[in-house]
């Protein structure tokens, strides 16, 4: 069959609306389009056709293999992939028994190459079972989460009852891990050494965040109020981070718990890595460096280690409001 010059054979129309590249022949060829390779085993007449490009892939996911029912428990992931800077990524905590979802955290985009901790939805709970903890995540060109044997992005989670407790009687303070009373005893000290609040529940530990939850309290001040150490102990490490905690400090407490000191005023530390500090000793001044809206100290408390394997972190709010005597922050 003959075409009219400038006309396009339906072979070239086909290979176009396939997807399929053409490229012009040389001076030599004998049809202006390059002729198709054979067909390969498996494939189209023109090949195999394959996506290219990389895929997200969960290189950390840390999930308890056991837990207590009721809130869900501390799950922190990490998506990497080479030259995508933000992913999509959903948690979902799936039951065993039944096959259906328990729990969905959409997570939406978030950046690649941080460890991030996952927000579960305000009030949800998980009753005692046993559940797949599953991360599901694509990037902007479609490319899903790559599931291989040594990272398939899903850890198992086993979930039983509490054990009975005596009415009326406290809950029991994790082991090893002083209380709050203990601490007075010890001669703890409010870190905020001037007026303050406790802000409203945003600031609160364990208020979602973009991607995360709010892992410290907020502690409400004037820009240039005195940070102070509430236990004595030694600076593990001052440092600076531009789009989170701005200048912070860490310290590390002869009883166990390491505390975080973030959004320092700049040029206000005066301690350094290494230095023992005593309780009420000056350690910055309360500012709105980093992510800060405002001026504050926020401030973390961890067992086991600030940001180590096994380490956790929290609520400091327990031990803030027995700490302060003024009362100006309840």
């Amino acid at each position: 069959m003959r075409y009219a010059r400038g006309a396009v054979a339906p072979a070239l129309i086909a290979m176009v609306c396939s997807g399929v590249a053409y490229t012009p022949a040389s001076a030599e060829g004998t049809g202006g389009v390059q002729a198709p390779s054979a067909p390969q085993a498996g494939g189209s007449e023109y090949g195999v056709l394959t996506r290219t490009g990389s895929r997200p892939v969960v290189s950390e996911l840390s999930v308890p293999s056991s837990a207590t029912a009721g809130r869900p428990p501390r799950v922190v992931l990490r998506i990497d992939e080479p030259g995508v800077g933000t992913v999509d990524v959903t948690v979902a905590i799936n039951n065993l028994t039944t096959g259906r979802s328990a729990i969905v955290a959409r997570m939406g985009w978030v950046h690649t190459g941080r460890t991030l901790t996952v927000g579960w939805p305000r009030g949800a709970s998980l009753p005692d079972g046993v559940y797949h903890v599953s991360v599901s995540a694509h990037d902007h060109h479609g490319g899903s989460l790559e599931r291989t044997a040594h990272s398939s992005g899903v850890a198992r989670l086993t979930v039983a009852a509490p054990a009975p407790s005596v009415a009326g009687a406290p809950a029991p303070p994790e082991a090893g891990v002083p209380t709050p009373a203990q601490t007075v005893t010890d001669g703890a000290v409010f870190p905020v050494a001037g007026p303050h609040s406790f802000g409203g529940p945003e600031n609160r530990y364990g208020a979602p965040r973009s991607g995360r939850v709010h892992e410290g309290q907020d502690i409400l001040t004037a820009e240039g109020t005195p940070d102070v150490a509430p236990l004595a102990g030694m600076i593990t490490s001052t440092e600076y981070q531009a789009g989170g905690a701005g200048y912070y400090a860490v310290e590390h407490t002869a009883v166990g718990f390491d505390f975080m000191f973030a959004h320092c005023k700049a040029a206000s530390l005066v301690v350094s890595a290494g230095q023992d500090v005593s309780a009420g000793q000056e350690l910055c001044q309360a500012g709105q460096t980093g992510d800060a809206t405002g001026p504050h100290l926020h401030f973390e408390m961890w067992v086991g280690g600030w940001q180590a394997p096994g380490g956790h972190s929290i609520d400091p709010l327990p031990y803030l409001e027995a700490w302060d005597h003024t009362g100006a922050g309840t």
